[in-house]
């Protein structure tokens, strides 16, 4: 197969033996796929090359909806698009599973952070704090200063301060394959993965 990734569920952390190195080694199991193809896109008629997939099932759809994915046999949930070496090796309605990856390769993973709620500049970005004495009992986890007097007069868009924490588009890359299960449908990265368990992940090959 020749398509670059799939779509997939993160399971949750887990240690596996290294005899070799004689260490334990922190992983990450996906349950990756299984994907079907909905639409073949072509340059001719979409402006661009890509292989549109579907991920799980579900009954919560609108016509449109319904009659786009008509042709695929399943009504799915997340609808994504991957590119591929050859289109002409899919087609509408085909399954691709975990199968695609192999043990050693590189993998890129794309999920959402966990989302943390409002924060704080210490919690948010590793601010020092103010100052412990001389009176300043109130400013241990204050910003500090965010605007530069009557130049420029205004805080510039990006200054770093307290606000939503989390929940943010993280790509992790070049996660090593331990382990694939054809039979399960999951697939074992060596180190951490974006999101939390059960959350929605995009696995790319690097």
């Amino acid at each position: 197969m020749s398509i670059i990734g799939l779509l997939g569920r993160k399971i949750g952390m887990s240690v596996v033996f290294d005899e070799e190195d004689n260490k334990a080694i922190p992983v990450t199991i996906l349950q990756v796929g299984p994907c079907t193809v909905t639409q073949i896109k072509r340059i001719q008629t979409d402006g661009y090359d890509a292989v549109q997939i579907g991920f799980e099932d579900t009954n919560k759809l609108n016509k449109p909806q319904l009659g786009h994915l008509k042709r695929s046999g399943g009504n799915f949930k997340v609808l994504r698009e991957f590119d591929a070496d050859n289109l002409n090796d899919y087609q509408v309605g085909q399954v691709i599973d975990v199968s695609i990856f192999e043990e050693g390769q590189t993998v890129n993973v794309s999920g959402t952070s966990k989302g943390k709620g409002f924060a704080g500049g210490v919690k948010r970005y590793n601010f020092k704090g103010g100052p412990k004495t001389h009176g300043q009992s109130d400013r241990h986890r204050a910003p500090g200063s965010i605007g530069a007097g009557s130049s420029p007069g205004k805080v510039w868009k990006g200054t770093k301060m307290a606000g939503h924490m989390g929940s943010a588009s993280v790509t992790e890359i070049g996660l090593k394959v331990v382990k694939v299960d054809n039979t399960n449908n999951t697939l074992t990265l060596k180190g951490s993965v974006p999101g939390s368990r059960k959350s929605l992940v995009s696995v790319k090959k690097s």
